[in-house]
């Protein structure tokens, strides 16, 4: 149960006189995004996104008003002095790692009773529960060589089975095997479970007594290989913590399964579509008490599975909206009950059983958090010990530290500062300890205006490029044709563990 950007430069005004944020977006239709102090105006955006080379669209333009609104809330906090150390929002904020530690305690306290067997031996060795071999791999490649290429490959790779014996394995391999991998080792492999390797290597493997060397050359799609089964003492320390890894790996299996299967799992009616919604938009549902499902853990809603998404590192979160957005509704159930309710079933277990954190793991939790903020603060340099230094009254303290960040995010768009990103557990806790807002209508003007900004700087520099600017090879002139360049075989990756 293990979570690009634009500058918003200097057209920004502080807040004053307005009776909230939902009044004073809808009076105000040329403002994007609002924090307590600072405002990013339509045409702001606009600009931004149409002179820049990010393609404009209104996903994109959210995302640049949601890193403004990021970046302006930090730099509120430090113009306040506000070291960001509300342990209940904090908490909150940190779910999913408390979460994990809450159950890796509880898993710890179960395997001391399920009272399994992770003893390796050299009878369980021999029996194949786990192989090991070494090999000297002489590659071909699906393209690119002559016939007769590959028979001189062939009859190579024959003359050193001839010679090869347990005693020189190693040396051989060392000289011929084109395996980068395993070439340095003598060709020893890591230890490796039932199909991990293509079929021919792995019959070729279990139809070998450990010691023994394969009769022949063994032929994949990767070329010939000479194998040799490797014996229990050589890998021996390898496969005992192979063997208890993969004898716990079932017995947690196990146990999850039995507890899915009794834990009463009831979906409602509309979850599948429900489920789509949020994953789209899990930000959108932090508050949505909708009922996806039920169980013995309780209800499930909206806003919890909002927070599992959350825990996901941005990329995977990308890859769960276009994966889940297009899967079978039974797929959507299957991977929800899995990843998400399983987990709610297991936490609750661990409720059940009191597990629950000490004071000094707590501690160490909330520790990194105020680390975390530190560093960020630091990385954007709006630190509030030099804010401070900068300035004694917190109005003046805000103007530098927003106008630092303008700067920054002005030196962003053209690749003239590295990105920082602002982990989920510090957006939730900005967003939710001050007042901001995202206008959905802001957005769509912006990105009305910058699509026309966009096409007249495209036309622009159409206009000024030079007639004779063509693409060229170096050292041709115009009306030269190219020489023809020589076909090479693309490299074909396996479809399995490349041994």
């Amino acid at each position: 149960m293990n979570r690009p950007l634009l500058a918003f430069a200097a057209s920004v005004a502080i807040l004053a006189g307005c009776d909230g944020f939902k009044e004073a977006m809808t009076a105000h239709v040329d403002v994007v995004a609002r924090t307590p102090s600072q405002e990013l105006s339509v045409e702001r955006l606009a600009e931004l996104l149409g002179t820049s080379k990010i393609p404009v669209s209104e996903e994109n333009a959210k995302a640049l008003a949601d890193v403004w609104v990021n970046y302006q809330l930090l730099a509120h906090a430090a113009a306040q002095g506000d070291s960001l150390k509300d342990t209940k929002l904090i908490d909150e904020a940190l779910w999913p790692v408390l979460a994990q530690q809450r159950a890796s305690k509880w898993h710890d306290m179960l395997v001391k009773t399920w009272n399994i067997d992770t003893t390796a031996s050299e009878a369980r060795f021999n029996q194949g529960e786990a192989l090991a071999a070494q090999h000297i791999l002489f590659l071909i490649p699906e393209q690119g060589l002559t016939t007769a290429s590959k028979d001189s490959i062939r009859r190579l790779a024959e003359s050193v089975r001839k010679r090869v014996t347990a005693a020189n394995f190693a040396q051989l391999a060392k000289q011929y095997s084109m395996d980068p991998g395993s070439k340095e080792k003598g060709g020893m492999l890591p230890v490796f479970t039932r199909g991990a390797m293509v079929k021919e290597f792995e019959e070729s493997v279990r139809s070998s007594k450990p010691g023994e060397i394969a009769p022949g050359l063994v032929q994949s799609q990767f070329g010939y290989h000479i194998i040799r089964r490797a014996t229990f003492s050589e890998v021996k320390d390898e496969f005992s913590s192979q063997n208890a890894g993969t004898v716990m790996q079932a017995a947690e299996s196990t146990y999850l399964a039995k507890l899915e299967s009794g834990g009463n799992i009831k979906f409602k009616d509309n979850a599948v579509a429900t489920i789509k919604e949020v994953i789209k938009d899990a930000a959108a549902h932090k508050d949505d008490k909708t009922v996806i499902a039920t169980s013995k853990a309780g209800n499930f809603t909206s806003e919890r599975l909002a927070q599992w998404i959350n825990a996901y590192p941005p990329q995977q979160q990308g890859m769960l909206r276009a994966q889940i957005g297009q899967a079978a509704d039974s797929l959507v159930l299957q991977f929800t009950t899995h990843s998400f309710i399983r987990g709610e079933l297991v936490l609750n277990q661990a409720d059940s059983a009191k597990v629950t954190l000490s004071p000094a793991e707590l501690a160490d939790v909330r520790n990194n958090f105020a680390n975390l903020v530190t560093r960020v603060w630091t990385e954007l340099g709006i630190a509030p010990k030099s804010l401070a230094d900068s300035a004694k009254s917190a109005p003046d303290r805000q103007r530098i530290a927003s106008a630092h960040i303008e700067d920054y995010l002005e030196k962003l768009v053209l690749d003239q500062a590295q990105f920082v990103p602002i982990p989920q557990p510090l957006q939730d806790v900005l967003r939710e300890k001050y007042d901001y807002k995202v206008n959905a209508a802001g957005i769509a003007r912006a990105v009305e205006k910058a699509t026309k900004i966009r096409a007249v700087s495209d036309s622009t520099q159409a206009s000024q490029r030079p007639p004779s600017q063509v693409p060229m090879q170096p050292g041709m002139q115009p009306g030269m044709q190219p020489a023809p360049r020589p076909q090479q075989a693309p490299p074909v990756p396996p479809t399995k563990q490349q041994p």
